[in-house]
This record gives C-alpha cells, sequence and structure tokens, in this order.
C-alpha cells in the first residue's frame, strides 16, 4: 500500500504535508465536536420554532376556512416542498442531471400549479404570482446589469480589518441603493480583493451582512421594508426601532467573521505563504455612466401606483428593462470584461423562481389565511419574531411580511390603524419584530433573499467553490448566522 505523504494546497499550489492540508481545511477535532454540538443545538432552535408556528396556525381560533383557502387542497404545496428538496439535492446527488434539466423541472411545477388555479377559475393568485415574479426579475436584472458595467479595483493588502471594511460599507449602502443593488455593486471587487485565498465563508458573510441583515434601516434596504412604508408605515421609523438589532447583529457577525480570518490567516502563515496580498493597480473607478443608470433605477422603484396615483401597470418594470439595455450597450467594455460579466448567473435566478414564485402559491394562501383570522398569538413579539422569519427563510419574505403585518392588526382588541400601530409602544415592538425577522431570516437560506442566490451564482462563476443549499445551511447558517438571531430576540424581544 502507497501513503501520500504531500499533497497540493488548493490555495497555494505549493507542496505539504498531507497531515497539514487536511487540518488547513478543516477544524481541529475539539472545534469539529464544538461546532457539531452548536448546529445540533441551533438545528432544535429552529425546527420547533417551525412546529411551534404550525401548531399554533393549526391551532388557531377564528372562523373555518375561507372559500379560496378551502378549495386548495393541500397537496397542492407539494410542488413548492418537491422543488425545495430538489434544489438542496440536485447539485449534490445528481449534478449532472440537474444543471441540464432544472429549468425544465422548475417551469412544470410552476405550470402545473398554476394550471390548477386556472382551470378552476381562480385566476387572481396566478395573475399576482406572475405580476411579483415580473417585478421582481426586472429589479434584478437591472441591478445586476448595471452594476456589471463598474469596475472597483482596491490598491490594498487583504486583512481581516479590510475585509470587515468592505462588509461594513456594503451593509451601510444597502440602505440607500437596496441589498440588491450593493450586493451586485461589491461582490465582485471584494471577491478580487481576497484573490486566491478566497474562501467560501467570505461569500457566506457576504451574503449575511450586505445581502440581508445590512438593509433593515430604511424601506429602500429590502422589498419587506418598502411594502410596509407603502402601507403608510413612516419612513424613517424603520432607523429609529431597528437600529440597535441592525447594530448588534453586524457587531456579531464582525466578531465572528474576524476570528475566521484570523484562523484562515495562521493556516496560510503555516503554509508557507503570507494572507496579504498586494494588488497592482491602483484604486479605481470604471463606468461613470453605469453609476447613472444605477442611480436611475433606485429612483425608478419609487414609480409605484401607491406613490404616483394613476400609474400604467408594467411601466416601472418596462423603465427598469430599458436602463438595463441602455447601461448595457452603453458600458465600458473592459469594466465588462474584467468583471467576467456575463448572463449565467442572472439565467440561473430567472428559471429557479419561475418555480419558487409558482409553487408558493398555495403556501402563502394558507399562511395568509391564518394569519389574518386574529388569533390572540399574533400579538406575542416573540412568536411573531419567530413565525415571521421561520417562514420569510422559505418563502419570499416580503409577502410574508405583508401577512403577519395584517393579522397582527387584525388581532388587536380595538380596530388601529397602520399609523397608530407602527407609532404606539405595545404594536410598535410587534411590528419591529416582524420587520427585523423578515429582513434578517432572509439570509439563512439561498432563496431567502433575491440576492443571495446572485451573489452564490457570482461566486460560483469567478472560481469560488461553494456548499450546496443544505451545505449552506448547516456550515454556515446554523453555526454562525443562527445564534445571533437567538441573540437578537433574548435583547431585543424577550427581554423587552
Amino acid at each position: 500500500m502507497r501513503f501520500t505523504l504531500h499533497s497540493v494546497d488548493k490555495f497555494t499550489g505549493k507542496m505539504v504535508p498531507t497531515w497539514l492540508a487536511d487540518r488547513a481545511q478543516r477544524l481541529p477535532k475539539m472545534h469539529r465536536v464544538l461546532s457539531l454540538i452548536a448546529k445540533i443545538l441551533c438545528c432544535v432552535v429552529w425546527s420547533s420554532s417551525l412546529c411551534s408556528t404550525a401548531y399554533a396556525v393549526s391551532a388557531a381560533s377564528g372562523p373555518k376556512l375561507g372559500q379560496s383557502e378551502a378549495a386548495t387542497p393541500v397537496w397542492l404545496i407539494v410542488p413548492f416542498g418537491l422543488l425545495l428538496l430538489m434544489i438542496a439535492t440536485g447539485p449534490l446527488l445528481y449534478p449532472a442531471i440537474w444543471h441540464r434539466y432544472y429549468p425544465v423541472v422548475s417551469i412544470s411545477l410552476a405550470t402545473g400549479v398554476m394550471s390548477y388555479y386556472v382551470w378552476h377559475g381562480r385566476v387572481d393568485p396566478a395573475k399576482h404570482a406572475v405580476i411579483e415574479y415580473v417585478q421582481f426579475m426586472a429589479l434584478i436584472s437591472a441591478l445586476y446589469i448595471a452594476s456589471g458595467g463598474i469596475l472597483i479595483r482596491v490598491n490594498c493588502s487583504v486583512s481581516p480589518m479590510v475585509n470587515l471594511v468592505v462588509l461594513w460599507a456594503g451593509a451601510i449602502l444597502a440602505n440607500f441603493i437596496g441589498t440588491t443593488g450593493a450586493s451586485m455593486l461589491l461582490i465582485r471587487p471584494y471577491l478580487r480583493l481576497n484573490g486566491r485565498y478566497v474562501r467560501a465563508y467570505h461569500v457566506a458573510f457576504f451574503i449575511f451582512m450586505v445581502s440581508n441583515v445590512g438593509g433593515a434601516l430604511t424601506p429602500i434596504g429590502d422589498p419587506p421594508l418598502f411594502l410596509g412604508f407603502l402601507k403608510g408605515v413612516p419612513f424613517f421609523w424603520t432607523l429609529r426601532h431597528n437600529f440597535l438589532p441592525w447594530l448588534m447583529a453586524l457587531c456579531l457577525l464582525s466578531l465572528m467573521f474576524y476570528l475566521l480570518e484570523w484562523y484562515n490567516q495562521d493556516f496560510s502563515k503555516k503554509l508557507g505563504t503570507g494572507f496579504k496580498q498586494r494588488n497592482q493597480a491602483p484604486i479605481t473607478f470604471r463606468g461613470k455612466y453605469n453609476s447613472f443608470w444605477l442611480a436611475c433605477i433606485v429612483g425608478a422603484v419609487f414609480l409605484d401606483p401607491h406613490i404616483v396615483p394613476g400609474m400604467p401597470p408594467f411601466v416601472r418594470e418596462l423603465l427598469l428593462l430599458g436602463i438595463a439595455l441602455l447601461s448595457y450597450r452603453y458600458a465600458d467594455n473592459k469594466a465588462l470584461r474584467e468583471n467576467g460579466f456575463d448572463f449565467g448567473p442572472l439565467r440561473e435566478v430567472a428559471f429557479l423562481f419561475i418555480g419558487i414564485f409558482g409553487t408558493m402559491v398555495p403556501a402563502l394562501a394558507y399562511i395568509n389565511y391564518y394569519a389574518r383570522s386574529g388569533a390572540t398569538w399574533l400579538v406575542e413579539p416573540s412568536f411573531l419574531y419567530w413565525g415571521t422569519g421561520c417562514m420569510s427563510s422559505m418563502l419570499d419574505n416580503a409577502p410574508t411580511y405583508v401577512s403577519f403585518l395584517a393579522g397582527s392588526m387584525a388581532a388587536q382588541s380595538t380596530p388601529i390603524g397602520i399609523a397608530d400601530y407602527a407609532e404606539h409602544p405595545v404594536t410598535a415592538l410587534q411590528l419591529k419584530a416582524i420587520a427585523v425577522a423578515s429582513v434578517f431570516f432572509g439570509a439563512m437560506t439561498y432563496i431567502g433573499n433575491g440576492p443571495n442566490f446572485m451573489v452564490r451564482s457570482i461566486a460560483e462563476e469567478q472560481g469560488v467553490p461553494m456548499p450546496s443549499f443544505l451545505g449552506y445551511l448547516w456550515c454556515f447558517a446554523l453555526p454562525f448566522l443562527m445564534p445571533v438571531l437567538v441573540l437578537v430576540w433574548l435583547v431585543c424581544f424577550y427581554m423587552t
């Protein structure tokens, strides 16, 4: 039997002892044991939250199912669960088949569910799903194309503090151009800055801090908060009420990230290379025209019928797509080339979210009904936090936010308007729980928020080995993000 004493480290390309290369790829034994225990505890917390939510929903007092919900069989939720299962297991168990046929699978499942509604004369749910998908893809396509023509280069030695500065800058910027805009603008410079030393946890914490948590301070930051603003929540309400959870979550995530960076730096030195690298080019910014188009996209978001009465349908979406075409037509070719821009990630998101938007309609219908049943548990901030969060991690967080908001308002002992609901000390805490959970829990899975899948696709396109759906949940979301979510709940809601 032949024993291999040396192997090639995939990050440095050098021959190193096998035991050292293996150790550099995984935590020491005691750390692995502690990590496993933490993951199991987080699984228990998340699963118990799901079970308690389901139990409370099933035991909710109120009228019997309405006509639309009663006419929707429970088995119609199966296609959504099947799609989630295939997204989770496809790239891991049957990657060749999945990558070839996932568009067919996604479109077929969505078509089946939509056909059921149309066949039974209930066109409204199918129509709303199509409208929401068109709105989602128009915005994310415009932001992806416009940001692809902006090239940002940083002449700086890679260090944990530099990476944290980029992550914090993205988290703050997300409140001005949205989590999707900040993610599309900064993910490529972030990966380029780290170069060959980039690891999967760099991308995971980018998703945590920039693509989700960072956008909790303004209605522009994340779609659920924008919907709340359209329904009457004051514009600066989120800044006043969400600042403490936002700051707390980002500080805790920053501490975890710094420790991981320190660990990565320690091993890179043992492998005979420095962790720091020096980019040759100075700090540069190319694509000034695309910066203008990006600002136009952010402004076009406010062309909503709730803000501009009489606005014809799909005018905003057509404008966004027109801006996207102009930004691509007049983009700096060098910026596009050095960014490695192509439409692969956008294609993947477009096909997968056809299935997600189409198949989640029955699940949202049941959640919406029970949320509006006026059950007493809808006035408990803890339940609103975990219920909204768990549903937002699996479904679209925007309609989940609206459903729980409507349910919480309906469950009040006296009728109350949205403005009074947002400002009263008791009900403001309930709205805060819904708002924070819908934004923060979107980072639990790749499908929890639109930018997550885009960031993952871009990272894979740049050569970063990213974990699968379940791998992301098991290796990053549960051990790192879930403890932060628990601490935010304890400090901001449970002990309040």
